[in-house]
Parts: C-alpha cells; structure tokens; sequence
C-alpha cells in the first residue's frame, strides 16, 4: 500500500500554530482553524495579496464557491500556498461534493492542483470516487476569479413525517439499530451486532438488514412507510458508494447493492422508503429534538459521519463527509487506509480514533477483540474510574473543539449535535466538556454562538433509528 506522506512533495506548513489547549495524548495535534488563520493573517499583511476563487459544481449545475486568499507570487512563498489550498480543496470536495473543481487564482498553485486530481496523482481516491458517485469523469478547470459564477445553492426539507406505523433502520459498521414508531413515538427499538464491513456477498446485508425490518414490523398492525439512515452516499434510494459493503465486489455490488433498499421495500408489500446519508439524519435528529436549525450533526461510530441542517430547517445537498476531511496538519498523522492520506476526521471522530490513541499510549487492549469490541472494552475501563483511559476521550473532545472551529468556516452553526457510540457513557461527556473548553479558550465569540450538545444516553444509540422513521412522506400515498 502507498503512503502518500511520502510521496506528496509539499514541506511542513510553517504556519502552523500550537493550540492553547494541547492534548496530553496526542502533543503533535496541529489544529487546522489555527494554521489557517494565522497564515490569511501573514497574507493579508504582505504586498498584494491575490484573490483566490473554488468552485464545487455537483449534480444539475449546482456549484458552490468559496473565496480567499494567497501570498502574491514574489513573497515566494509558494510551498505555503499550495499547502493551503490543497488541504482548503480537500476540505470543500468532501463537504459539498462534486465532479468538477473550478480554480481561479495564480496559475502555477491551479496547476499544482491539477496535477493532484490526475490519473494517479496525490488525490487519486477522490477523483475515483467523486466520478463514481457523480457518473461523470472528474475534473479541474482553471479559470481567473473574475471568471467564477456566484454559488447557485439549493435546499430541500427533510423528514418531520411522523404519522402513522412506521420504522425507521439506522444502518451502523457494527450494530444495525431499528425502531418501530407509531405518531412519531418509539414503542419498539433494537439494536443488532453485525460486521458488514467483513462481508463479500451482499446476501449477508440484505438478510440482516430484511431480519431487523421485519422484527420492527412485527410490533406493529401495519407499517406505512420506512426511513433508511445510513454511511454513504444515496440518490433516489439507491446506494451510490458506501463503506458497508466495502468488501464487497463492484460486479455484485452492481447488481446486488445499488437496489437494495428498494427491493426490501418491494418484498415487504412496496411499502414507500426512503433512504437518507446518516449524517443528515443526525442533524435532522438534533433539529427535531432542539426544536431549531442550523444543526451540525457528528456521528462518532465506525466511521465519522455528519450532515446539516440550515437556517431554513432543510438539508443542503452537499456529501457532508467529513470523514474526509483534514482534521489535523500534522503530517505524521495516522494514514486512512482507505483514501491514503493523513490527518482525515475519520482517525479523529469514531472508533478508530479512541484505539489509535491507545495504542499509541501503550494502553492495552486484547488483540483478538473486533474494533468495535476494543471500543467496548476501553468503555467498560472507563466505567471502572481508569483515569488514563479517560484521557482519550478527553484528547478526543480536544480535537472535536479545534475542528468545531474549522467546521464553522464552511458551516453556519447555531448546534453542534454529537451522536454515536463513541459517545456512549462517561467519555462522552468529558468529550463534550473538552470540545466545550476549547471553543471558550480560543474563542469566547464562538462559544457563546455556538452550542454543543449530546443527548441523553437512549437518543444516542437509537436516536438516529427514530428520527429516520420520519423521512418518508406518506400524505400523498
């Protein structure tokens, strides 16, 4: 396997910054809202600054812009530049999602940028997967700023259906969580170990998806609709790309896995379905609990998922998966071993992150355990008062305030909802207190601007289940 630490030809970025709080576990963190400011700062100090311009173009022609700005080409400062926006790049593709990126600004950092995007270049697993979801061939187009459209962004609501028998199926790397809601309350709920991930014959999902279905169906006198939440991406229903069925593949997942969630529906009487990124669910969950919007909703499981819900209570379209995304500067950071790249969310907000720092702090776990069960297994020290276990958590919630920091530069937040088992317990608390902690140190404005909540114990484990039974609208059945 490539590590692209080693291949990627960018030096360290020198404007990086020590954050004021410093994880006990994990002293090389570089938070990247800090790097960042300090680096538009230094720019916006020198001798012309240029404007830059990035366009995400998605599906139907939507594409979302974001302006800045990078050092003049005689600063000579051109390894910082291309660090910049490189990781800025990144960040935007992931958040909103797209086929095409636009670049206006210096030629030589666009061409640096293409080079990036090409047939086996540094982001080779994002042109791959942006092309595969998007259906078209990934590209980089170089253009002036001047030469930029302004975003076209578009909105749509988003569940809040609560009448009648319904289920909602939350689909989890390690468990797989239904409830069977009638008028919008709970009377059933469920929560299965399963290893989808493991898996190479679809079979294998779509019994136990079929089996916690029926099992939630069984509570009930009838079912009128169901609500699917799950990682990845969907459109009209179908699974697009998804980390469940990573093993399995592409031929079976063609056949097999795209109709899925529909042919269940269809065994099960063609009972209305509609199938929702988990993310997105998160923050509806957050919306309709808080009774408000402009929610970010962070699920910590298997993986790091997320989605929003704006000022007018709708989802965005944007992929939301911040997963992806940088989360940390430094570039010794743990490799995904998925898209190859360092410093990404997912080794920051989900499982992964509590093992990599036990491992890295000589915490033992029994190594025959599943990477769920590791996670259960550093929970149950925590419920036994190990302090040093504790502290993973708290190095966890470290990174989530610096990153809350950073999210806000794509984001307009009023909540910050965190959900997901990594949340489970006394460590989720103090993850929360130390996200909390952060956001107040560095910045007492966005302390006050932005709250950050975690649920009660029930709603972080089913929460999401209940809040997808709402997705479909039965009113025009």
């Amino acid at each position: 396997m490539r590590d692209f630490r080693m291949t990627k030809k960018m030096k360290p970025f020198k404007y990086s910054i020590a954050p004021k709080i410093i994880p006990e576990m994990d002293q090389d963190f570089k938070p990247i809202f800090l790097a960042n400011q300090n680096y538009l700062k230094a720019v916006m100090h020198s001798k012309n600054p240029e404007v830059v311009k990035i366009a995400i173009e998605r599906n139907q022609g939507i594409q979302s812009v974001f302006s800045t700005y990078v050092f003049n080409d005689s600063e000579n400062e051109y390894d910082s530049n291309i660090f910049y926006i490189e990781r800025l790049i990144k960040s935007l593709l992931w958040i909103k999602g797209g086929w095409k990126i636009i670049f206006g600004g210096p030629k030589s950092i666009g061409e640096y940028i293409k080079s990036c995007y090409a047939k086996d270049g540094l982001r080779e697993f994002d042109r791959e997967f942006m092309t595969r979801i998007y259906e078209k061939e990934f590209t980089v187009e170089l253009k002036t700023p001047n030469e930029i459209e302004d975003s076209n962004e578009k909105s749509a609501p988003l569940g809040r259906h609560l009448e009648g028998y319904r289920i909602g199926f939350d689909a989890g790397g390690s468990d797989r969580k239904v409830s069977a809601v009638v008028d919008g309350v709970p009377i059933y709920s469920e929560e299965v170990i399963w290893h989808p991930k493991l898996q190479t014959d679809p079979t294998y999902h779509y019994q136990g998806i079929l089996n916690s279905i029926q099992t939630a169906a069984s509570k009930m006198p009838r079912v009128d609709a169901i609500g699917v939440s799950a990682a990845g991406v969907y459109i009209d229903n179908r699974v697009m790309a998804a980390s469940l069925f990573i093993k399995v593949p592409k031929p079976e997942f063609d056949l097999h896995v795209k109709d899925m969630f529909i042919n269940i529906a269809k065994e099960l009487g063609d009972i209305p379905i509609v199938v929702a990124n988990d993310g997105d669910v998160t923050a509806l969950a957050g919306a309709m609990s808080l009774e408000s919007n402009q929610v970010l909703g962070i699920a910590m499981g298997t993986s790091q998922a997320a989605g929003y819900v704006d000022s007018k209570g709708n989802i965005t379209g944007w992929l939301n998966e911040l997963a992806f995304v940088p989360a940390d500067y430094n570039q010794n950071a743990m490799v995904d071993e998925w898209s190859l790249d360092y410093g990404c969310g997912v080794k920051y907000f989900s499982q992964d992150a509590a093992i990599k720092l036990a491992d890295q702090n000589g915490i033992f776990i029994p190594s025959h355990l599943t990477l769920a069960e590791k996670l259960e297994y550093l929970q149950k020290e925590v419920s036994k008062g190990n302090e040093k276990v504790l502290q993973i958590f708290d190095t966890i919630g470290i990174y989530l305030g610096y990153n809350i920091l950073g999210y806000q530069t794509f984001y307009d937040i009023k909540h910050v909802l965190v959900l997901g088992r990594v949340t489970s317990g006394e460590g989720g608390s103090r993850i929360i207190k130390n996200a909390k902690l952060v956001l107040e140190t560095e910045s007492k404005e966005l302390a006050k601007q932005i709250q950050i909540t975690l649920p009660d114990e029930k709603s972080r484990r089913v929460g999401q289940s209940v809040a997808a039974a709402s997705l479909p609208d039965i009113s025009q059945k």
